[in-house]
C-alpha cells in the first residue's frame, strides 16, 4: 500500500520551471504519494489523521527571521508529533522544528554547505531506528546557510565538520536532517551551477549520484 504523506512547503524550489518542485522530488525519492500544501502562500495545514507522514521541507526563507505562519507552522509539528504522527523536518523544516523545541538557528560561520557532501553517524545516530542498515558515514545531497546548535532535548544523530547537526531526533518518530534527501545530483548540481551560486560557493561543490537520500525517506516511512 502506498504510503500517503503530508507535505508542508515554506516554499519553492529555484529549480522548479525545470525540475518541477518539492512534492515531484519527495514522491520520486520515496515512493510515496505527497499532498502538498503551500504555508508560504497562506494555506492552511489539514489535519493529519488522514496522513500516514508530515514531512516539511525545505525553503529559500529563513528560520533565523521567523514570521507568525512559520510559528504556526512549528506549533503543528509539534503538536502532530505528540499525536504519534512521524514527522521529518528537512532542511528549513529541520531548523524550524529544532528552533521550536527550543534550540538555537544561526547563520553558519563556516559559510554555506554545497553539494554532494559525507556524514557521519553519532553514537545515537548508530541507534536509531531511522539509520537503520546505514553505514557509519555516507553521501547526501545538501545546500543550506542557516545551521541548528546543538543543545539539551535535540539528540543528534548525524555530523559533519561543517554543520554539528545534520540530523536530529526530537522523540521515537519525530527527526529533522540538515541535508536533503529528496535531491539527486541532478537537482544539487542545478544549485551549483545557479547563476545565483556564488563563485567561492561553487568552487568546492561536487555533485555525485547517493542513493542514501532516498534510503532515509523509504525507512522514515517504514515508521509510520
Amino acid at each position: 500500500m502506498t504510503k500517503r504523506v503530508l507535505l508542508l512547503k515554506p516554499g519553492v524550489t529555484s529549480s522548479k520551471a525545470v525540475l518541477g518542485d518539492y512534492e515531484a522530488w519527495f514522491a520520486r525519492a520515496s515512493g510515496a504519494q505527497m499532498h502538498p500544501v503551500e504555508l508560504h502562500a497562506g494555506e492552511r495545514a489539514p489535519g493529519a489523521g488522514a496522513f500516514d507522514a508530515v514531512i516539511m521541507t525545505g525553503s529559500p526563507l529563513t528560520v533565523t527571521q521567523p514570521v507568525a505562519w512559520m510559528e504556526r507552522a512549528a506549533d503543528y509539528l509539534l503538536e502532530v508529533a505528540a499525536q504519534g504522527t512521524p514527522v521529518l523536518g528537512v532542511c528549513f523544516g529541520h531548523q524550524l522544528l529544532a528552533w521550536r523545541a527550543g534550540a538555537k538557528v544561526v547563520r553558519n560561520p563556516k559559510g554555506r554547505e554545497l553539494g554532494t557532501v559525507s556524514v557521519e553517524l553519532t553514537p545515537s545516530g548508530l541507534g536509531s531506528p531511522l539509520f537503520t542498515g546505514f553505514p557509519p558515514r555516507f553521501e547526501v545531497q545538501a545546500t543550506h546557510e542557516d545551521m541548528v546548535v546543538a543543545g539539551p532535548g535535540l539528540a543528534v544523530l548525524a555530523t559533519n565538520a561543517h554543520c554539528e547537526v545534520q540530523a536530529f531526533a526530537l522523540g521515537p518518530r519525530t527527526f529533522g536532517v540538515q541535508f536533503h534527501p529528496e535531491m539527486d545530483a541532478t537537482s544539487i548540481g542545478y544549485c551549483i551551477g545557479s547563476q545565483d551560486t556564488r563563485d567561492e560557493d561553487r568552487a568546492a561543490a561536487v555533485a555525485r549520484e547517493s542513493d542514501w537520500g532516498a534510503a532515509l525517506l523509504r525507512r522514515f516511512l517504514e515508521l509510520s
